[in-house]
């Protein structure tokens, strides 16, 4: 037999053990199913911007949320991440058929916007894994690291918050 011959089949061997180490891997991973970002937070407020800033940042304080940035004149807040519980803020999708689970990272930027006697406020979200795991089982793990998008629910519940607070 040819060198040719035995080169050629050592190739194979090699390319057919790759073949099986790569099916195994794609096996066990498992596909992560990220979830759909909702568009970003939009509310009005019954009241005028002066107040309505106010009862934002005063809500954001009761909440205990970092904040990184705030300028009252262009009317943007913007906070530092702070960790959640996935689930609560953030949804982080699905690896397989399982929940990702764990902590989140997530940060907020908030917008108000005077419109005569209201105001509008906008939220935008970004949020990942901090320390998430496949299912409920299992060790916390810092990677792989997987984007999440907003539940809505702290967005709807701050805004609950400064309405409340506007009235005061």
């Amino acid at each position: 037999m040819s060198a040719r011959g035995l080169l050629t089949r050592a190739a194979r061997a090699r390319l057919a053990a790759l073949a099986g180490v790569t099916v195994l891997l794609g096996a066990c991973s498992g596909l992560h199913v990220s979830p759909l970002a909702p568009p970003p937070y939009q509310a009005d407020v019954a009241a005028r911007y002066d107040a309505t800033w106010s009862a934002v940042v005063r809500a954001l304080a009761r909440e205990n949320v970092p904040i990184r940035a705030i300028a009252r004149d262009s009317g943007v807040i913007a906070s530092d991440d702070f960790i959640a519980p996935i689930g609560v803020y953030a949804d982080c999708g699905r690896v397989g058929s399982d929940l990702v689970e764990g902590e989140a990272l997530v940060a907020f930027t908030l917008f108000a916007e005077p419109n005569g006697t209201w105001t509008r406020v906008l939220v935008n979200s970004k949020m990942r894994t901090h320390m998430q795991r496949k299912g409920s089982s299992g060790k916390l793990r810092p990677t792989p690291v997987y984007q999440c998008a907003s539940t809505g629910r702290f967005e709807a519940n701050l805004l609950d918050a400064v309405r409340e607070l506007v009235k005061e």
